[in-house]
């Protein structure tokens, strides 16, 4: 069964094209933890966690999804809000 985890803090490098620009995601609660953007993507894609961000009080799943240059990227799903949820997160330390 899927773990599942609430990303909080993200880390990237300034690039234009943003949704290349995340390296690494985390969280803390219990304990601190953060995952590279390519680990985070296999977990996902191997069915061992969901991810998650809290926008509003409401939980907006992470999603897998390829760039048009055939490079893999993590997004949301849709939601009601314009903003983009993941690179509006804080900066993990």
């Amino acid at each position: 069964m899927a773990q599942n985890a609430e990303i909080k803090c993200i880390n990237k490098v300034p690039r234009n094209d943003p949704n290349e620009s995340i390296t690494h995601v985390g969280g803390y609660g219990s304990s601190r933890w953060k995952l590279t953007l390519a680990d985070a993507i296999g977990r996902i894609e191997r069915g061992e966690w969901n991810f998650y961000v809290s926008v509003d009080g409401r939980t907006v799943w992470v999603e897998v999804a390829t760039s048009r240059g055939g490079n893999k990227y993590l997004r949301t799903q849709p939601d009601a809000t314009q903003k983009n949820n993941l690179l509006s997160l804080p900066e993990c330390p």
